[in-house]
């Protein structure tokens, strides 16, 4: 069964992680959040759950306002050309819905599936906010908190700077 909200909020309270969540309407873009996102301070992400044709799953959190260039994506991190991953696969992997991806999402892949990769742009702030596993609600973490988060949860973050792709 996928951790909730309530279980991702025990996770970060248990293990010292500072967190702040604002409820709201559902958001599914980043054009949707845009007004929240002038309330709440830090960075704000918009999330992508890609695989390759060799089956290397990726969970991308980029900054809200990064271009991606999905065609070259791949060269930059490692990997054969990327497309979305399913709706399936992603609630098998990560436990979340379409519209719902955050990088808190870690926390349900427990087979350690998932290569994690966060963009430069929003590692440079020093809040970061995130979907609390539902699209109803944003929570604030630190960027320190957040590295933590994604150690405990047994992952690897690779910080990539996706403005290398910008032509």
């Amino acid at each position: 069964m996928p951790a909730s909200p309530d279980d991702l909020f025990a996770f970060l309270d248990t293990h010292g992680l500072a967190h702040e969540t604002r409820w709201h309407e559902a958001t599914f873009t980043v054009e949707e959040g845009r007004e929240l996102k002038a309330e709440m301070p830090g960075g704000h992400t918009k999330n992508l759950f890609m695989k390759d044709k060799d089956g290397t799953i990726v969970l991308i959190s980029a900054h809200a306002e990064s271009e991606l260039k999905l065609n070259q994506l791949h060269k930059l991190i490692g990997t054969r050309r990327l497309s979305f991953a399913s709706a399936e696969l992603m609630e098998e992997c990560l436990g979340v819905t379409p519209g719902s991806v955050t990088g808190f999402a870690l926390m349900n892949d427990t087979e350690g599936r998932v290569r994690f990769i966060a963009d430069a742009a929003l590692m440079a702030h020093e809040t970061l906010n995130f979907h609390p596993l539902i699209n109803t609600g944003t929570t604030a973490i630190s960027r320190e908190d957040f590295r933590k988060f994604v150690e405990l949860t047994g992952h690897k973050l690779t910080e990539i700077d996706f403005s290398t792709l910008v032509s």
